[in-house]
């Protein structure tokens, strides 16, 4: 008898917990409740995306206005970012990438940066292989890409709102000393040995995004071999659940507009779950 109980009451946590993951398609969030003097909104982004694609709504335009601050994942605002992703950028205890991969991959590598990304490896040869993700992006996307996070910051120039981050610079770069380097070096090669894949994925990706589903996004996100495969933990969900107390607390002072990447927001374990676990209120916005 006292088995079965059990089992009913995880059977009910379990259906209590799903309960809370978000099923409709939208990339816009109301969040209310919860002691909120007025509702804060959260938004989707995808951080680099082709001109063709890029889209704000007059929706989005109209939500950010009733809002007092915008809040990116960093403070993209900050005129000492650029100084202190320089003192951040590099690995820890002396590594260089040279260290990280045979001769004949490094060779390939910055052949392949030279040709595509016209900078040798030379001047990236300490950083951590995740920062040179970057520069390969343009290759991937094979356009100049947007950003949503920096058309956001213009909008909140122009009514005058501040930008903040929900974490710091050195917050967001200490994760990738917990990654591997080798690990990292191992993402960079796959990436460029797999350039119609990373295309054909990436495609995939920016569909799911502007159907708004971020269900399907969470989800093809967390099996992408080119950065999230095995590291959900550190990349997504340690952070998710840091960032709700956070959230919490800066919507409490002033009615806020959030933007985070999409793959954080759907699933059990994203930013909608688990604000709706904490008793706020986030519904679509259509």
């Amino acid at each position: 008898m006292k088995r079965v109980s059990l089992l009913l009451v995880f059977c009910m946590l379990s259906i209590a917990s799903w309960a809370q993951v978000p099923v409709e398609n939208s990339l816009l969030w109301e969040i209310s409740g919860r002691g909120l003097a007025k509702p804060s909104y959260l938004f989707g982004t995808i951080h680099l995306i082709c001109p063709t694609d890029f889209s704000l709504s007059d929706s989005l335009k109209s939500t950010l206005s009733r809002t007092q601050q915008v809040a990116l994942e960093m403070d993209m605002d900050d005129p000492g970012m650029m100084a202190g992703m320089m003192k951040t950028m590099n690995m820890a205890a002396g590594n260089e990438l040279k260290k990280l991969v045979t001769e004949q991959e490094y060779q390939r590598l910055d052949r392949f940066f030279k040709d595509s990304v016209h900078v040798g490896l030379a001047m990236f040869e300490r950083a951590k292989p995740f920062v040179l993700m970057g520069p390969l992006f343009n290759t991937v996307l094979d356009c100049q890409p947007q950003s949503y996070e920096m058309a956001l910051v213009e909008l909140a120039g122009k009514q005058k709102s501040e930008v903040i981050g929900i974490e710091t610079l050195e917050e967001q770069m200490a994760i990738f000393d917990t990654i591997p380097y080798k690990d990292q070096a191992k993402m960079l090669l796959t990436l460029i040995d797999s350039l119609p894949s990373a295309r054909k994925e990436f495609k995939s990706l920016v569909a799911l995004y502007k159907a708004q589903n971020i269900s399907e996004l969470y989800g093809m996100t967390l099996k992408s071999e080119f950065g999230m495969e095995g590291n959900e933990e550190v990349m997504l969900f340690a952070r998710n659940q840091k960032w709700i107390p956070r959230i919490r607390r800066i919507a409490s002072a002033k009615p806020t507009f959030f933007a985070v990447g999409a793959a954080h927001l759907g699933g059990e374990k994203g930013v909608i779950a688990l604000l709706r676990k904490e008793g706020f209120v986030v519904k679509a916005v259509r």
